[in-house]
């Protein structure tokens, strides 16, 4: 019978955040805090706070989710013409136009990508916190993904900020950054710091209990 192999944990062994040194966990009282020999950062065998500090990134997130997509990215004035456009209203423009490849990009980066990570994020908090055993391996790989692919999110921000500097026309024309940028790029760092906030070996502490 094939046994399962011993995890840092059960060996006493603490990886530390911020250098990644995996060390021996020295004993200590409850009010005693263990330190990294390499870089001096506080050890823990789990981010403290790690659930509660994600739950309430993701929420804000959520709520910054609504007014990023609903209000005004650009304001365009042309002879006395002002037209605002959403994100959505900018990925139908670029169909309309053909410009296919730009607006799928738009629309994965900008709508596709912020809303996915927020819900794979909460998913991952809940089979955490109802103790799930679901495919640990997979629930992993799904949380590196979303730590990764989370910050191209920032495209749309990157987009307006050239097109406000090269267009600006005086009476001719005009391109503005709109109020739902301030919320956007505030979406992107948010569920950034949900993601790094959310510690992935979480999910394979309730294997660990049933083993025991």
């Amino acid at each position: 019978m094939k046994t399962a192999a011993l995890t840092a944990k059960q060996l006493g062994l603490v990886s530390c955040h911020d250098c990644h040194h995996l060390s021996q966990r020295p004993q200590l009282t409850d009010d005693q805090q263990a330190y990294c020999p390499r870089c001096g950062a506080a050890l823990h065998q789990r981010t403290p706070n790690s659930i509660a500090r994600t739950w309430a990134l993701v929420f804000a997130a959520l709520i910054l989710y609504v007014p990023a997509n609903l209000l005004p990215m650009t304001i365009s004035t042309t002879l006395g013409d002002q037209q605002s456009d959403t994100i959505l209203s900018g990925v139908i423009y670029f169909m309309h136009e053909g410009s296919l490849g730009i607006a799928l990009v738009i629309f994965v980066a900008s709508i596709f990508v912020p809303m996915m990570k927020i819900l794979i994020l909460s998913f991952l908090l809940l089979s955490v916190q109802f103790r799930s055993r679901w495919r640990p391996r997979d629930r992993t790989r799904l949380y590196r993904l979303t730590d990764v692919v989370g910050r191209w999110s920032m495209v749309d921000i990157y987009v307006v900020t050239i097109v406000v500097a090269l267009v600006k026309l005086g009476a001719i024309g005009n391109i503005d950054a709109g109020p739902a940028s301030g919320y956007f790029a505030a979406l992107v760092v948010i569920t950034m710091l949900a993601a790094e906030s959310f510690d992935p070996r979480l999910i394979w502490d309730a294997l660990e209990e049933r083993d025991d």
